[in-house]
């Protein structure tokens, strides 16, 4: 039994810009999985839940990654920001790419969303100082010039590190209101330097100065064929408000690849069915997002359609405006998503989960830690499921 005619197109090659050539459509998009130490080292759990899906699909992509201790997103996420996290990396690297795909590590900083940071070290950062109530009462640091020196060369320096592991990427995230983002975004960034909202150019000068700082590395020491990725929410929105708008995107994009070599770009953002979310502002209003960033870049630039796709159908119609499609939690229940699919087993593609099933799919215990938030959004499991999981999660 073969794939279903319907779904052919979901398994043509994509041949990235580089000359990477993916076998299907398919991205195991970031997951966190909340089981490394609390100093953010790999452990035998991060390994067996990699290796269970290496075959999951051609391009696969880490959880968050931390570039610097007060960017941490996760209590128990990775870090990349020591030379001392490269042996463990080195471990997941492999166990991604045991099935055959592309081992790509996202590399980020939460800036003011550092719960973590904030818990540690009773501080967090941003462009501008901004008083927030969540989760404790705090003040948002504003970033000297100094400090803004040091992230960049953290990102640098991240990217060395991914290369040392046997990484066959990175993935620079700016999206859902990470630090890079918040510099882009009117809502946070209230400064009057050369990273201020001035101009245009101003608020995407971190963004291109980290990229240049990866590609100079990536340049430098990694082999033929890495892979840089970018990960960004083309529309900054809060109620009716607009923190950018989809045309200054990409027009900082176009900027972006004009000091970068990267090689896909995707789209992400928050809430349900973010694949199919519509623009707010400007004169794209109304249009769907996808749509409007794929007829930019079509031709020039992959693009990776994201949030909320956790069906055939829905990769299916994903596909209709993007490249390629990223998942994440149909992986945690279903690693066999894709081998199905392309068998012709729709049918056998079941993303429910008992407690019995939790072992065979290497789901660490503390996953469900912020695991069952995500599927929450993304509708990916049913209610009844979720209750189990979480309190799975809280009776650990």
């Amino acid at each position: 039994m073969g794939t279903t005619k319907k779904y052919e197109s979901l398994f043509e090659d994509l041949i990235f810009p580089n000359g990477t050539t993916l076998e299907n459509r398919f991205v195991l998009s970031p997951m966190i999985t909340n089981s490394s130490t609390r100093e953010g080292y790999v452990t035998d759990d991060d390994v067996a839940y990699a290796k269970r899906r290496s075959h999951a699909a051609p391009l696969q992509i880490t959880g968050a990654a931390y570039v610097d201790k007060f960017g941490q997103l996760f209590e128990y996420g990775f870090s990349i920001d020591k030379d001392r996290s490269i042996e463990g990396l080195k471990r997941v690297a492999r166990a991604m790419k045991a099935g055959g795909g592309k081992a790509i590590v996202q590399l980020t900083h939460a800036g003011r969303f550092s719960k973590i940071a904030l818990r540690d070290f009773g501080a967090v950062y941003g462009p501008s100082e901004m008083h927030l109530n969540t989760p404790v009462k705090h003040t948002v640091i504003p970033m000297t010039k100094r400090h803004i020196d040091h992230v960049v060369l953290a990102y640098a320096d991240a990217t060395r590190r991914a290369i040392a592991a046997g990484f066959d990427g990175v993935e620079v995230s700016s999206a859902q209101r990470l630090l890079i983002q918040t510099f882009f975004s009117t809502f946070s960034n209230h400064r009057d330097d050369e990273y201020g909202i001035g101009h245009l150019e101003n608020r995407m000068r971190l963004g291109l100065e980290v990229l240049a700082a990866v590609q100079k590395v990536i340049d430098e020491e990694a082999p033929e064929g890495f892979i840089l990725g970018y990960r960004g929410t083309p529309e900054e929105t809060r109620g009716n408000d607009i923190g950018y708008t989809v045309e200054e995107f990409l027009q900082s994009m176009e900027a972006k690849l004009e000091v970068a070599d990267i090689q896909y770009l995707a789209t992400a953002s928050w809430g349900r069915s973010v694949y199919l979310q519509t623009i707010r502002q400007g004169k794209f209003k109304g249009e769907r997002m996808n749509d409007v960033v794929y007829d930019h870049f079509k031709g020039r630039l992959p693009i990776m359609a994201t949030g909320g796709i956790n069906t055939p159908g829905k990769a299916l119609e994903a596909l209709s405006f993007s490249d390629f499609v990223g998942m994440s939690t149909p992986f945690v229940t279903e690693p066999d998503f894709v081998t199905k699919l392309k068998n012709g087993e729709e049918h056998l593609i079941n993303l429910e989960l008992s407690m019995e099933e939790i072992n065979d799919l290497a789901i660490p215990d503390r996953a469900f830690k912020d695991m069952i938030e995500l599927m929450d959004i993304g509708g990916s499991l049913s209610k009844e499921t979720r209750q189990e999981l979480d309190k799975l999660y809280k009776n650990k």
